[in-house]
């Protein structure tokens, strides 16, 4: 093969890599896995309950989520409020109440599940960002952190008896106030349930499941026993 042909063949070859790259390089964009964190209102399945028993601990890397996601529908059917105090977790079960150490300065916070996350490799928890700012890891937007278990979730029964419909968690009560009187102008009866440094908004108490269940799908959140 001559000069000119030589030229002409590696020119070919050279023009195929490059496409191949691009469509190999198309192929990653849509298989990757973004770098923000995406809480997911597909809630994944919980592990086993019992795995998750009081003293329970983890160790790893936490961060926050928030503007694009606020307003959504999280995985355990309630409205995601980023100035509320809650977590994301894969696998612990909705309604399970941890405490959060922020171990590269020393704060703590102590929250419940409401949603699924985080999607990112290398990391085991999703804050909201109130929850991120009492941990004042807004700016670094990660931090090394250990989750304990310090209350399981109530199973509820189908059999009968008091059950109430946990909607939100907040800081401040006067947030936990004006959401119980959201709920209030939908109809339901509603109070605030102080909790260690939170202020827990139900709705209820409801006489049965099927009818706490109705309301779970109007407010969101989860049910649990009065």
């Amino acid at each position: 093969m001559g000069a000119v042909g030589a030229r002409a063949a590696l020119s070919r070859r050279g023009a195929l890599g490059v496409a191949l790259a691009a469509a190999l390089s198309g192929q990653a964009c849509v298989w990757s896995v973004p770098l923000a964190t995406t809480p997911s209102a597909d809630p994944t399945p919980s592990a086993d309950p019992s795995l998750y028993a009081v003293g329970w601990t983890q160790t790893g890397i936490a961060s926050w989520y928030g503007e694009p996601f606020h307003g959504r529908t999280t995985a355990a059917g309630n409205t995601y409020d980023m100035d509320a105090i809650s977590a994301a977790h894969q696998t612990i079960p909705f309604g399970t109440r941890i405490r959060v150490d922020n171990l590269d300065n020393g704060r703590s916070i102590d929250l419940d599940v409401t949603d699924r996350g985080p999607f990112v490799a290398g990391r085991i928890l999703d804050l909201s960002r109130g929850a991120a700012r009492e941990l004042e890891m807004i700016g670094p937007g990660t931090a090394r952190v250990r989750i304990t278990v310090i209350g399981t979730a109530t199973p509820v029964s189908a059999r009968g008896g008091c059950v109430v419909v946990q909607v939100a968690s907040f800081r401040e009560r006067r947030n936990a106030e004006a959401k119980r009187q959201e709920v209030v102008r939908g109809g339901f009866e509603a109070s605030i349930e102080p909790y260690e440094n939170m202020y827990r908004v139900v709705a209820g108490p409801f006489a049965d499941e099927p009818a706490a269940g109705r309301a779970r799908d109007t407010l969101g959140g989860f049910m649990r026993r009065c």
